[in-house]
């Protein structure tokens, strides 16, 4: 990447100028202009809309996992961008992110499963492996890693791992319910969010259930056309360039695979980046090819020119590669 992409990264918005100074400059986090540029994203009007509305954890019941303005995925960028329990606000939402832990470990939401999908039709609180680990690997990320709880909760997570990576899992409160596939294929996007949480507890990162989840998902990549369990594909739409990372698309998995030191090296992986590396402009820059539409304010929420936001997020990608 060459300085002029890291001198636009910079004079983009405060979230991405502090991640662009601590991730990909590696600037230590009491350095001055990183702790400017924290202030800065935490004074930012979008950044204080977001910890407005997780005040109100857990908001509606849960309908969609795939909706990116669920507060659970809202979470996940928090997370994701830096802010953690020192910070006042994030410590009052974590409180109430923990305040549901359910009797096998997984924290829970408020969900309504209707009878004709195997649910009671009823709003109760639950957990499924598609919410659960993103919950998790933000709760690690926020300072909390150390927790019981969330160690209970990573724990049983990771003890429902499969040969061929993890399944559409559920809590005991929604019944048999289970998404559109064949109960012995995994679940692409339950194996993806694991992996997060994985990638993020020292004791599980170089684990066996590690590299079956990363060697599932590359075994899907490598047989994109034939396999498509739980009707996930990775076919157009996945390979289309899209911010924040929330669902099962070719930016998500590199962000999450390159996490590990062991996927970073095969063959596979370094095809997917190839994929996504040919999709930036001669100055390194990424236009978004996909958008969610809930967050049309943010830089990546439109096609026309390139995002300072989805470039850090490829960016970040290649500086691990590298």
């Amino acid at each position: 990447m060459n300085a002029q992409t890291i001198e636009w990264l910079l004079q983009g918005e405060a979230w991405v100028e502090y991640r662009t100074r601590v991730d990909l400059l590696g600037q230590k986090e009491k350095g001055l202009k990183v702790l400017a540029a924290r202030d800065a994203m935490l004074a930012d009007p979008k950044i204080k809309a977001l910890l407005t509305e997780l005040a109100d954890w857990p908001g509606e019941v849960l309908n969609s996992h795939r909706s990116a303005s669920q507060p659970f995925h809202k979470l996940e960028f928090i997370a994701d961008i830096g802010l953690n329990i020192s910070d006042a606000p994030v410590k009052k939402i974590v409180k109430k992110v923990m305040a549901h832990q359910s009797k096998q470990g997984p924290f829970q939401l408020p969900t309504n499963v209707p009878t004709h999908f195997g649910g009671s039709g009823e709003d109760e609180w639950a957990w499924a492996l598609c919410d659960a680990p993103v919950i998790l690997a933000s709760l690690i990320q926020m300072g909390m890693g150390e927790d019981a709880r969330v160690k209970t909760a990573a724990e049983y997570l990771d003890g429902l791992v499969r040969d061929n990576g993890w399944p559409c899992a559920v809590s005991p409160e929604l019944g048999k319910f289970r998404g559109p596939g064949r109960k012995d294929d995994p679940c692409p996007y339950a194996t993806l969010v694991m992996l997060q949480v994985l990638a993020r507890v020292p004791g599980l990162r170089d684990g066996k259930s590690a590299r079956i989840g990363v060697e599932t998902l590359l075994s899907l990549w490598e047989k994109s056309k034939e396999q498509h369990p739980y009707m996930f594909y990775m076919g157009t739409d996945f390979r289309k360039l899209k911010a924040p990372l929330f669902w099962y698309d070719i930016l998500h998995v590199l962000d999450i695979l390159s996490l590990f030191d062991f996927a970073r090296k095969d063959k596979r992986f370094k095809e997917m980046v190839n994929v996504m590396e040919s999709k930036a402009d001669a100055d390194g820059r990424f236009t978004p090819e996909s958008i969610w539409t809930v967050w049309k304010e943010w830089d990546f929420g439109q096609k026309k020119i390139p995002s300072r936001g989805l470039t850090f997020y490829a960016q970040r990608i290649l500086s691990r590669v590298n």
